[in-house]
């Protein structure tokens, strides 16, 4: 979602001068070069190499998977990973944030840097502020690329110049790059919904996600390199050197260093670092104790082209492959996604399902639990439809009203669904960064990988029915009261069942904001 303030009258003078100024220039150099590189070829001349090498030789039509479905453990592969590359790491994010998190796969991202590793980083622009010194500094490496996605003209745009470029570029800069991989040595591959920050992980001081990665090895590492290909050498990405003013800063990278070493320490006395002792042993790819799905997968990715209006066509998009995967339905659907605005067209397939004694069971965050209020409001536009037409919802419930997931560092308040998944007839499984919303259709490009793989479609079962669980989630219903349909949600609390007739845990301010909102006709932004 993209969040545009207001602009106050007394900076309108302000903004009509940078607005003159952008519409003017670019910041971007017209003469910088870009030069194509493509991923590095696989060799098995590590342990990791030759676990993943010998693991695969047996299945070699089928790729292998774990479930990443703790947050700390998801974290602790990524660093393993990257404590563990030869050669090359490329990674392709939406968020890559500028806090402990972020610093502290920054630091391994350097020290695989320092050992000779390979490594490019593809980065979205939208959210990049406080971030723009890190990057610049590690792009300062000799070994460390960094691009970034569909940028704004000016590097390091003030909040002034992005909404006056957004003004005057709207329509490019409203479609971004929502994709998320981690990929090592061209042997192992992280994909699903996790962005890089502390509220991905579990450290978050006020909210954290809960979320669904996948780490892959087999095939699929392969179709993940040539999907990071497509997008680093595209016309949308460009190097933080293109733009007018940048240089190699070695003081900057050697100051971030000393910054990040000071960073490690404080972070490895943490709480949560003492828990991820536990789990880190575990997070190696070749731990004889972890569990291994197998079966033939496909990743499947938005060209990058999807971001110019000229050229977006259905062609371009995933979402064909989710529907056929969907199409092949003959007695449950599964779908988790944190925005759900499945709009009139995908209300009607839905519940199309439903009526053909299919059963569909969705679930969304609550007006209580979403991060986004906007996509709620287009999410309870449809939601008396779904109802109707026998889909079963549920709503992750508040903080205030349900016991949460542990959280490793104990320092977070409330908990909000990121995971973006689906499951059919308890073989097909789909995890990704596509949420069910018309954003994720037709403005953002979008990734994920969808497996045949029974036992996978069974845990990723059990992921979804313990968030829907009556402590976890609310379970949304059409009562008839006083002769007309209302909904109601059936909750859980102190063990007893509990009926609520609106949306419960959300404030009276922010259910006022959401009606407000349906009034606004932005259905296709959300």
């Amino acid at each position: 979602m993209l969040r545009l303030p207001a602009i106050g009258k007394r900076l309108r003078p302000v903004f009509c001068l940078t607005l003159l100024a952008i519409s003017a220039c670019s910041a971007i150099r017209p003469d910088f070069v870009k030069r194509p590189s493509s991923a590095l070829p696989a060799e098995y001349d590590t342990e990791t190499a030759r676990y993943v090498h010998a693991a695969t030789q047996i299945r070699p039509d089928q790729s292998g998977f774990r479930l990443l479905s703790d947050s700390t453990d998801a974290l602790m592969s990524r660093i393993s990973l990257a404590d563990h590359a030869a050669h090359s790491i490329d990674l392709q994010y939406y968020i890559f944030k500028n806090d402990a998190v972020g610093r502290l796969v920054a630091q391994r991202l350097l020290a695989a840097a320092d050992r000779g590793v390979r490594v490019r980083m593809l980065l979205d622009d939208i959210s990049l502020s406080d971030e723009d010194r890190l990057i610049d500094a590690l792009d300062a490496h000799r070994n460390i690329q960094i691009r970034l996605f569909n940028p704004f003209n000016t590097r390091s745009p003030s909040l002034i110049s992005k909404v006056a470029q957004f003004i005057v570029d709207g329509r490019r800069l409203n479609r971004r790059m929502h994709n998320k991989s981690f990929i090592v040595d061209h042997v192992a591959a992280i994909v699903g919904g996790r962005n890089i920050g502390n509220a991905y992980f579990d450290n978050g001081k006020a909210t954290n996600f809960r979320d669904l990665d996948l780490l892959a090895i087999g095939p699929v590492v392969d179709q993940a390199e040539q999907i990071f290909d497509n997008y680093w050498n595209s016309d949308a990405a460009y190097p933080v050197s293109a733009f007018k003013g940048a240089r190699v800063n070695r003081t900057a990278l050697a100051k971030l260093r000393i910054e990040l070493k000071q960073h490690a320490r404080k972070f490895a006395a943490s709480d949560y670092a003492q828990a991820a002792l536990f789990i880190s042993a575990h997070a190696a790819v070749d731990d004889p104790s972890a569990r291994w799905y197998w079966g033939k997968a496909t990743l499947v990715a938005d060209e990058p082209e999807k971001i110019d209006m000229r050229h977006d066509v259905p062609a371009l998009r995933i979402g064909p492959d989710i529907r056929a995967m969907l199409d092949a339905a003959k007695s449950r659907i599964l779908l988790i996604s944190p925005y759900f605005v499945p709009g009139e067209e995908g209300t009607r397939y839905l519940t199309g399902f439903a009526q053909r004694g299919i059963t569909v069971k969705v679930l969304t965050n609550s007006l209580a639990t979403t991060d986004e209020p906007i996509a709620q409001s287009g999410y309870e536009h449809y939601r008396r439809d779904l109802l109707k037409g026998g889909v079963q919802l549920y709503e992750l419930r508040g903080t205030r009203n349900a016991p949460q997931p542990p959280t490793v560092g104990g320092q977070s308040s409330g908990v909000s669904l990121h995971a973006k998944a689906a499951v059919v007839d308890d073989h097909l499984t789909f995890i990704g960064s596509m949420n069910m919303d018309q954003r994720s259709k037709l403005l953002n490009t979008e990734m994920g990988v969808i497996i045949d793989c029974p036992d996978l479609a069974r845990a990723v079962s059990g992921f979804f029915a313990s968030a829907t669980a009556p402590a976890s989630a609310y379970r949304v219903v059409l009562r008839q009261v006083d002769g007309r349909m209302q909904t109601r949600w059936i909750g859980e609390q102190a063990g007893k069942r509990k009926v609520y007739d609106s949306d419960p845990g959300a404030s009276t301010a922010r259910k006022i904001e959401v009606s407000l909102m349906q009034l606004l006709p932005i259905e296709g932004l959300l």
